[in-house]
Order: C-alpha cells, then structure tokens, then sequence
C-alpha cells in the first residue's frame, strides 16, 4: 500500500440511513483485555503487516484472536465449562489458561481495515474451554492527546 493511503473503509451508507448505530471505541495494540475466568487482564497483540496504523499504534480488527499470537493466556483457568480446570479444582490444584478463540463479534462491521470489520471495545470474543463471550475488552488502548498553545 503506497505511503499516506488508508486502509480503512467505510461501508456504503455508512453514514446515514437506517443502519446507523453507536460502537465501542477503535481498539489498538496493547487494549487491556480479560478472560472471566483467568487470573490476570492481557495486552492484546496486533501484527502490525498490513494493519492500520493510527499514530504509531496499529488498529486491530475482529480476526486479531489467534491464541497465543494475539491472545496470550489470561494466568489460571478456572472455567467450569474446562474439564482440566474442574479436575484441578477438585484436587486442590490449579491449570494454565490455554485459550481456544474465535472471532471478536460484533466489531465494527461498517468500518473496515484490509477488508475486515474493525475491532470495538463493545466486542466480545468466545474461549472453546470458558463460555461464549468470556473475553472482553477493559482498555481499548488508544492515548487520548490534547494539543494546546
């Protein structure tokens, strides 16, 4: 992509007519995120290729979910939906989160970057081994700078 061109889009009719609706904010590399059932929040990981950078921060969309790769894991599991968290639980003992992610939903489905919806603070995103929608969002990550003088 030539230097200075944006890679987000908005979708026709984005900015008026009857599917106009208030998202979360635009969430970047670093947003604070938190598993309802892990120990510790985790700072999400953008791959920055191809990303859209705003300031020096790259945006994320709904597909940044891989484990370990955009998702570290959030300390213990103590999900009951986890058949190894509910055993160690029972033995007194505890087991590392090892997250098994889907997409972030809803996301920003009128404002896309390389072709995909942009990531929101309102998203959530599903664990195979917790519930549906245990992951969330608790600081999207952008630095609000104010100019003066």
């Amino acid at each position: 992509m030539p230097f200075g061109q944006s890679c987000v889009q908005l979708a026709p009719g984005a900015r008026d007519g009857p599917y106009r609706y208030d998202v979360g904010e635009l969430v970047v590399m670093g947003a604070q995120m938190m598993c309802e059932f892990g120990a510790a929040p985790m700072p999400l990981a953008v791959i920055p290729e191809g990303a859209m950078v705003t300031a020096t921060t790259p945006a994320a969309t709904i597909m940044e979910c891989e484990p370990i790769v955009n998702i570290p894991p959030f300390g213990i599991c103590n999900s009951p939906s986890n058949p190894a968290a509910v055993a160690a639980k029972a033995a007194g003992a505890t087991v590392p989160c090892t997250p098994v992610t889907t997409p972030w939903l809803p996301g920003a489905p009128t404002v896309q970057i390389n072709g995909m919806p942009a990531l929101t603070s309102d998203s959530r995103c599903s664990c195979a081994l917790g519930l549906p929608e245990c992951i969330s969002i608790i600081e999207p990550g952008q630095v609000i700078v104010t100019v003066s003088g």
